[in-house]
């Protein structure tokens, strides 16, 4: 089986592109969502997030939900608000953030290569979050939530990418915050054909995010085999980008007390394992090892011990596991970073005043600025077959949801 191939997408119909594109399900809150939705029928919130239609309260696991979605889904296509290309097709897709911009492909992604490891994983997944995903995908018959994934080094791909986004495009939005949308449906056969050639040549694929999603569509992918349904749900919605022009940003640590330790008591500990350096302002770690710490009022540049790091180890020689491995722990007492409550997590999008103003609020008493994972990090620890810690990448720009869907039919 090939690793990728093009297919009949569902997307809005002419002129309709930015009335649909809404933020990726699990980026709001169902409240955000309800409010991002006000006033916008078409918004694609209401298949994504359809609990926004439902009294408040509802449980979001609630079967009415999935009902809803599949209710929706079916309102905007009767309206001719969404509509599916009448050939199989790739999709070119542009995110425009600021100057950062990347480029990649739409596509179906292979279940097999992704049950045999060639789109390799680096998190762990929770099954009820994998349930969720499983029963909208079957409410719907269709994948509306794409897998970000990236590819390794490879010039051939970059160079047919270039080619399948030149030209006028088929879908450009701007949304609320700022980010760029744009669309190119890919419908000439030989560059279709050359496309798939290229990304079968690739050895592995990586998911940068949307391990849920993936996992989501194996299982429903064995259920259909395991029911003899002959239908097109052996491959998952994806868009991949080369991992060069992937933009990680730091995934911060805020903790809500110093495990009855005073703050120089704390800072004591902490110089056990890091050179601990007073820092007249914010600070935005320059490189690996180095992390910023933040008490009320004030900001430390702190440095791991180089004797420390276990350089052979891809997961164990990432900051977030040295800060979980020689302060959070053994410091602070927070050895399970999924299920303690004391620790929370800020994506680096928000920047270091919000890790500032949680703690200056008295919310919470010390934060960690982390230096961002690096993309070459990520497909270390996925070659490995290790997985990273919890909140170790935060990826900017967002993909949209609603701009292109893959049917199973």
């Amino acid at each position: 089986m090939s690793l990728i191939l093009p297919f009949r997408g569902l997307r809005p119909t002419a002129g309709n592109a930015a009335a649909v594109a809404a933020p990726p399900y699990d980026v709001l809150s169902s409240d955000e969502a309800r409010e991002r939705a006000a006033g916008k029928p078409w918004s694609f919130l209401h298949i994504s997030k359809p609990e926004i239609d439902l009294p408040e309260g509802i449980d979001v696991y609630s079967p009415a939900v999935y009902a809803k979605a599949a209710e929706n889904l079916k309102k905007m296509l009767d309206a001719g608000i969404l509509a599916r290309d009448e050939a199989a097709c790739y999709y070119a897709y542009r995110l425009q953030m600021g100057e950062h911009v990347q480029t990649g492909l739409v596509a179906a992604a292979s279940v097999a290569a992704y049950d045999a490891n060639r789109i390799k994983k680096h998190e762990f997944t929770r099954p009820d979050k994998e349930d969720d995903r499983v029963r909208q995908i079957e409410a719907l018959n269709a994948q509306t939530g794409p897998v970000l994934l990236a590819y390794p080094t490879a010039p051939a791909a970059d160079a047919l990418l270039a080619q399948a986004s030149a030209g006028a495009p088929d879908a450009d939005v701007t949304a609320p915050d700022g980010i760029r949308h744009t669309i190119w449906v890919v419908r000439d056969a030989a560059l279709i054909a050359a496309i798939t050639a290229a990304f079968d040549a690739l050895p592995a694929l990586y998911i940068a995010d949307g391990h849920h999603r993936s996992a989501a569509a194996s299982r429903v992918a064995a259920s259909h085999r395991k029911a003899g349904q002959d239908r097109d749900s052996d491959y998952f919605l994806a868009v991949i980008f080369p991992h060069h022009e992937m933009k990680i940003l730091d995934y911060n640590r805020v903790v809500k007390d110093l495990n009855r330790l005073t703050q120089d008591e704390f800072l004591a500990r902490v110089g056990e394992r890091y050179t601990v350096t007073p820092s007249a302002g914010r600070v935005h770690p320059a490189q690996p090892g180095e992390c910023g710490l933040y008490l009320p009022g004030r900001w430390f540049r702190i440095a791991i011990k180089p004797e420390l790091v276990p350089t052979e180890d891809p997961v164990a020689r990432l900051d977030v596991s040295l800060l979980s491995d020689h302060l959070l722990g053994p410091v602070l007492g927070i050895a399970d970073l999924r299920r303690d409550k004391r620790i929370d997590f800020v994506g680096g999008i928000r920047g270091l005043a919000e890790l500032e103003k949680r703690v200056d609020s008295g919310e919470m008493a010390v934060a960690f600025a982390m230096h961002a994972t690096q993309m070459s990090d990520l497909m270390a620890v996925a070659d490995s077959d290790q997985v990273m810690p919890p909140k170790s990448t935060w990826f900017e720009p967002k993909l949209a949801d609603g701009l292109v869907s893959h049917v199973i039919d």
